[in-house]
């Protein structure tokens, strides 16, 4: 059973930073491109940022980068995402997503397991 659980989302103030922690089960993480998503209410779910199989190659969405970073550690079946200097349109539910394709999309389609979701809240 296939299973992607988030953790790490909460309410914190402008410039400030939070971490969120994902971790797989029922599957091989080290075989898939992993990423997270965001999706902000009565918006669509957009792409934040991804890494590869490997670990080496990372991409970001330009709202994100220099801010973001995306990481993961296949030993222990968790990917994580490092967000620094967060302001109010971070807001959303951040979701952790796992693509066995191995080719970084930043589309939702090609992604074949998802996680619930964290809330992440950015005050001023």
């Amino acid at each position: 059973q296939v299973q992607l659980v988030e953790s790490g989302g909460g309410l914190v103030q402008v410039g400030g930073s939070l971490r969120l922690s994902c971790v797989a089960s029922g599957l091989t993480l080290e075989s898939y491109v992993m990423a997270w998503f965001r999706q902000a209410p009565g918006k669509e779910r957009e792409f934040v940022a991804a890494i590869g199989w490997s670990g080496f190659m990372t991409y970001y969405a330009d709202s994100v980068k220099g801010r973001f970073t995306i990481s993961r550690d296949n030993a222990k079946n968790m990917v994580y995402l490092q967000m620094n200097n967060l302001k109010p349109e971070d807001t959303a539910v951040y979701y952790c997503a796992a693509d066995l394709t191995r080719i970084i999309a930043t589309t939702t389609q090609p992604y074949d397991y998802w996680g619930q979701g964290t809330q992440v809240t950015v005050s001023s």
